[in-house]
């Protein structure tokens, strides 16, 4: 489908939102960008993957250690593409495009292509939102149907219960198949990949590689095939569950909305910032451990309004978001703690699992 466009509105409200946020950061006098705080998580979280990877892979811990580690290496690994990876995609992490560069390719360092991503969750994500057969983050077909839109299958009616294991998937599937399907097609979905120059596709195969011969060959190499594979399951499951998990919550929850562009105009009936307020929701935002951990992505509304600023502001820019919604009468969507906004993915994929009722006319 051709993309849709957003109306214009006479007194816009993302324009109101821009100047308090910018004012804010004037108050302040700091850039939107990271600062030592995200840094010295960057440092902590590279320097425990590195030193997980090598206890593993190097010293053969005992198997219950090795089966903990290899959990660990898996957070540690969504950790890094949470609060590195995604802040340097964005432009975020630093002021220093070279840095940002840098952040961004800890995502191919660990097998998930950054161009790829850049194409997939920035352009057509963060524009499109919701929208069903243009953004990509709603097609888990067949396995899984995420908005009203989609078809209805046999296997959907138990999608609430099997939902752990198609998440858990995701990492390797990611990582081995849909970077590859993106790259032959040059397509994310029916929507052309950015095009892609000499250097992106050395780095494309210079990097996924790397991570074969790190990842796969290297271990086996070390520890030997079966070890390797039931520590690679665990520590590729558990990456996927986490990654899906914190990113199903932020979309695709009962209070979400999945608007569809009108026929005649190919247009959304509001402008981008209001599209991007009902089809989006926080969660825990006020527990530090979850917002340390998800670099902030418990805070999307935040995050899909003004993509540039770094997580570690988001705290205080809500407060501004919040109160603008308030005067402008526009629903701030918030899920008090992760565990009421993980019940509300469910019954989501709950009332999906059910055969939509056919009216008679």
């Amino acid at each position: 489908m051709a993309t849709p466009k957003f109306i214009a509105p006479s007194t816009s409200f993302y324009a109101e939102l821009k100047s308090r946020t910018s004012a804010y950061f004037e108050e302040i006098g700091s850039q939107p960008t990271g600062n030592k705080n995200l840094y010295i998580k960057a440092a902590v979280l590279l320097s425990s993957l590195v030193f997980l990877y090598v206890h593993l892979v190097f010293f053969t811990p005992p198997f219950w250690l090795a089966i903990i580690e290899c959990i660990l290496l898996g957070g540690v690994t969504a950790a890094i593409g949470f609060n590195i990876m995604h802040d340097g995609g964005h432009g975020s992490f630093s002021k220093r495009k070279w840095v940002n560069t840098l952040a961004g390719l800890s995502s191919n360092m660990l097998g998930a292509n950054i161009h790829m991503w850049t194409t997939k969750h920035n352009i057509i994500h963060h524009t499109y939102t919701n929208i069903d057969g243009v953004d990509d983050d709603l097609d888990a077909k067949p396995f899984l149907r995420l908005c009203e839109n989609q078809e209805h299958l046999k296997i959907h009616k138990y999608q609430h219960f099997y939902f752990w294991g198609a998440y858990a998937m995701l990492f390797i599937y990611w990582v081995f198949i849909t970077d590859y399907i993106k790259y032959f097609t040059q397509k994310v979905g029916t929507i052309p990949l950015q095009k892609m120059k000499r250097k992106d596709h050395i780095s494309f195969w210079g990097f996924k590689m790397m991570h074969f011969a790190l990842f796969v060959i290297l271990p086996i190499y070390t520890v030997g095939f079966l070890p390797w594979l039931i520590g690679f399951l665990i520590y590729g499951m558990f990456t996927g569950l986490v990654m899906s998990i914190v990113f199903q919550l932020a979309h695709t929850v009962e209070h979400a909305h999945f608007p569809m562009p009108t026929v005649a105009t190919n247009r959304i009936e509001d402008e981008w910032a209001l599209h991007q307020l009902k089809t989006t929701a926080n969660f825990a935002t006020k527990n530090k451990i979850v917002s340390w951990l998800t670099g902030g992505l418990n805070f999307q509304i935040e995050h899909h309004l003004f993509p540039r600023i770094s997580h570690v502001h988001y705290p205080a820019i809500s407060k501004i978001i919040k109160q603008a919604c308030a005067e402008f009468g526009v629903t701030y969507n918030e899920y008090p703690k992760t565990r009421t906004a993980i019940l509300s993915h469910i019954a989501h994929l709950k009332q999906l699992a059910l055969q939509p009722v056919l009216v008679q006319r």
